[in-house]
């Protein structure tokens, strides 16, 4: 199964992926695009996001149906993100490349078998630092949100919200994974 954990900077993407991988070692583990960019800017720019979504999008249709992997992030995200920065005004992204993006990331997201979206919540017990852009973390959820929303941009990926503590989000992670045939974007 192919699956991609996605959800704004500092929300437990990785916890909820490394507590999934210790017990399920058959699943290759994609890391943060962002660990494989030259990010030489401390405060990413749109460039950046989208070199990050291409590496997301690019590393997503190397793999087969049937293939076991755990992605942290996927296009989607960085979709996301672009379109976030754009909203608060701190990018101008232009139109071309916005459906180019959208076209690269609809490709990749075909081949991805189940979207895992964590959102912000009041219950989920992360409280991320001042430091971490509350604004544009904001922004980030709510744009990913709206647009696993659009299925001409996630296609058929089963995609699922989960919310929680980490116990209960590995828990509901494991529950969707086991669970057959497709299901509807639903908040578990």
């Amino acid at each position: 199964m192919r699956i991609v954990v996605s959800g704004t900077h500092a929300i437990g993407k990785s916890t909820l992926i490394g507590d999934f991988s210790a017990a399920h070692r058959e699943y290759e583990v994609l890391p943060d695009p962002f660990e494989l960019i030259d990010a030489a800017a401390d405060e990413p720019d749109a460039s950046t996001y989208l070199a990050q979504l291409r590496i997301s999008a690019d590393r997503l249709l190397d793999f087969a149906p049937g293939d076991d992997v755990i992605a942290e992030r996927g296009p989607l995200d960085f979709l996301a993100y672009l379109v976030a920065l754009d909203g608060l005004g701190r990018i101008h992204l232009d139109e071309d490349v916005l459906a180019r993006a959208i076209a690269l990331t609809a490709a990749a997201m075909a081949c991805v078998d189940l979207l895992v979206l964590l959102p912000i919540t009041v219950d989920d017990g992360v409280r991320a630092p001042e430091d971490e852009d509350p604004e544009l973390r904001q922004a980030m959820n709510d744009a990913l949100l709206e647009l696993a929303d659009d299925t001409a941009i996630v296609g058929s990926a089963r995609t699922v919200e989960i919310v929680g503590q980490p116990a209960k989000r590995l828990a509901r992670l494991r529950l969707a994974v086991n669970r057959p045939g497709p299901v509807d974007h639903q908040r578990v």
